[in-house]
């Protein structure tokens, strides 16, 4: 199996937003990754504010 065609930039932001070694991202089969990424987006939508709040 061939790495993720992706830039290292994107690999970097990727990895730290799910929480995977870059190295475990980079071999992560395609359609496993889409469905992070899906429910990545499904939480996000749900909390807009990724559980922060804005106090100052």
């Amino acid at each position: 199996m061939r790495p993720l065609q992706i830039s290292p930039e994107t690999a970097v932001k990727l990895s730290e937003k799910l929480g995977i070694p870059l190295e475990h991202l980079m071999h992560t089969p395609q359609h496993i990754l889409m469905q992070k990424l899906a429910e990545l987006a499904k939480e996000e939508t749900a909390d807009p504010n990724g559980g922060e709040s804005d106090k100052s």
